[in-house]
């Protein structure tokens, strides 16, 4: 028997909750946004300064946070500073307590 099943759409605040959720499943990311929150920002060399990581693993966790838009890049050559993207910081804060209620 064929069912006729409907696609499943989401919304845009959904996909996003699921993009931040994604970005924040590892907890040396989770580590580095609580470092950044602190410090304001940092270079790369800072991290592997504070985290028993090699560099390459940091740059890779940075890539993930700085894809979900939770942290953004300024090119100080030849090094990156990185910060939190304060205003998609405070809408993963919104969409989390939003699931959570």
């Amino acid at each position: 028997m064929k069912r006729n099943l409907e696609p499943i759409t989401y919304k845009a605040d959904t996909k996003a909750l699921a993009k931040f959720a994604k970005a924040l499943a590892h907890p040396t990311r989770i580590a580095i946004l609580n470092y950044l929150d602190k410090q304001s920002c940092c270079f790369t060399g800072d991290l592997v300064d504070v985290f028993p990581l090699a560099q390459s693993t940091i740059s890779q966790h940075l890539k993930e946070l700085k894809n979900a838009g939770l942290i953004q890049g300024e090119l100080k050559s030849p090094k990156i500073k990185y910060c939190i993207n304060q205003e998609n910081w405070n809408t993963a804060k919104t969409l989390f307590q939003q699931f959570f209620e």
